[in-house]
């Protein structure tokens, strides 16, 4: 029996943002705490020879403990209690373990590039429930004051704000979900509405919401596949020069419903990194997404562009942002495990990659082993995938080089990886 309050020794980070600790050779993962300290932990619960548990005295703290976090469990708090030049050293060493532990390689890191820790999202997802509007706590669907978080600029909360209290004028207390998409510097700013199953939103609420200042678009979800402009523009974008050199030329575009990079200070910085990655000029882009990479490369002197997306929505975005750039970029509107089947990769390609969470498929990732191409420049949001992935690409003769990390999301254990293979 497990005693409800334990008395641990913090020994190093885990993927995730719990912190390892270890009684009488089990695991204990701690929430809310720093390597280094002594804390007492109230047991949360126990799973086979792992408790997790989270902090609820310091001991022995660290330096490095910061107390102006006012509420971790808020969305994209879990780090906040740590400063800001350790949050960046954990990462790097997450990387490391991760890689090592999963995919049985030794990676140097070559840094983790900084973020300021607020006003940097430019995508975010936010909720109503009860008629609130926030962030949903951490393995909850409770909300919490958006504000908190930090993460967006003033005048994006305010513009919440008053979503929020229109919604309580118009009698609208649930929505499952706001998407906020803006363009680096803001002047752009599209709300896209998913309501919630069985609800009509009512036309008093789309017109003042559409009429809030600060928005410029409004857009509702009409189905899975199929999106309902309401007023303004249903597109943010920024020139293709703020993510390249001054003198790319182009404009990349995305709706609400895209995926795009969320951090407005280092998506520019990430997409340098990669073009500076870029051996051949042969490029396919994989997963593209509305085209960052693939236009980046283009841009930056790549002669032959293959942009390959199967979303629908990124999907329209891709088509008309590769169209600016005239022949430039080819676009292919496919899955990438039915693209990897349908075409060959020359030997002097650049393969970009860019997927999911949850990592290449076996069937993506054996596509793209069989090309055999020169170079793959791997892009991941989660370490553990990637590490995985690394083992394949390793194992089939590929070489890895160092890892770039970029720290998209200040005060969370989430960071954006960036790996390049290469073989003879």
């Amino acid at each position: 029996m497990t005693p409800d309050r334990l008395t641990l020794s913090i020994e190093k980070p885990a993927a995730g943002g719990r912190m390892v600790a270890r009684l009488d050779g089990r695991i204990v993962l701690v929430a809310g705490a720093i390597p280094g300290e002594r804390v007492v932990a109230r047991v949360e619960r126990a799973r086979g020879d792992v408790i997790f548990a989270v902090v609820d005295e310091v001991l022995e703290a660290s330096p490095h403990r910061r107390s102006d976090n006012p509420d971790p469990a808020c969305g994209g708090m879990t780090f906040s209690h740590i400063d800001a030049d350790a949050q960046r050293a954990i990462k790097a060493d997450i990387v490391r373990d991760a890689f090592a532990r999963i995919g049985k390689l030794a990676i140097e890191v070559v840094g983790v590039h900084a973020s300021p820790p607020t006003a940097y999202r430019m995508r975010a997802r936010v909720h109503v429930r009860g008629g609130r509007l926030g962030s949903f706590r951490e393995g909850t669907h409770d909300v919490c004051d958006v504000a908190l978080t930090r993460q967006l600029r003033d005048d994006t909360v305010e513009v919440l704000r008053a979503v929020e209290a229109i919604g309580t004028t118009c009698g609208v207390t649930r929505i499952d979900a706001i998407e906020v998409a803006e363009n680096i510097d803001a002047s752009e700013r599209v709300l896209h509405v998913d309501p919630s199953p069985g609800v009509t939103l009512p036309p008093a609420w789309l017109e003042a919401v559409g009429a809030i200042a600060g928005v410029s678009g409004l857009t509702v979800a009409a189905s899975t596949r199929r999106t309902t402009l309401v007023s303004g523009q249903a597109v943010v974008g920024d020139p293709l020069a703020a993510y390249v050199q001054p003198s790319a030329p182009g404009r990349i575009e995305r709706q609400g419903r895209s995926f795009f990079q969320a951090n407005r200070f280092l998506s520019p910085v990430l997409a340098r990194a990669l073009v500076g990655r870029l051996t051949f000029p042969s490029v396919i882009d994989l997963y593209a997404g509305v085209g960052l990479f693939a236009l980046a490369a283009a841009a930056s002197g790549a002669t032959d562009v293959t942009a390959i997306e199967g979303d629908p929505f990124s999907a329209e975005d891709l088509d008309r942002n590769a169209g600016r750039l005239g022949q430039r970029v080819r676009v292919v509107h496919a899955a990438v495990e039915d693209a990897v089947r349908a075409r060959r990769a020359a030997d002097d390609t650049s393969v970009i990659v860019d997927p999911p969470r949850t990592g290449m498929s076996k069937a993506a990732l054996d596509g793209v082993l069989a090309w055999k191409a020169r170079q793959v420049i791997y892009v991941s949001c989660d370490v553990a995938t990637v590490a995985r992935d690394a083992r394949r690409f390793v194992d089939a003769g590929y070489r890895a080089s160092a890892v770039d990390v970029f720290d998209m999301f200040p005060n969370t254990p989430h960071v954006e990886t960036l790996i390049a293979f290469t073989r003879d």
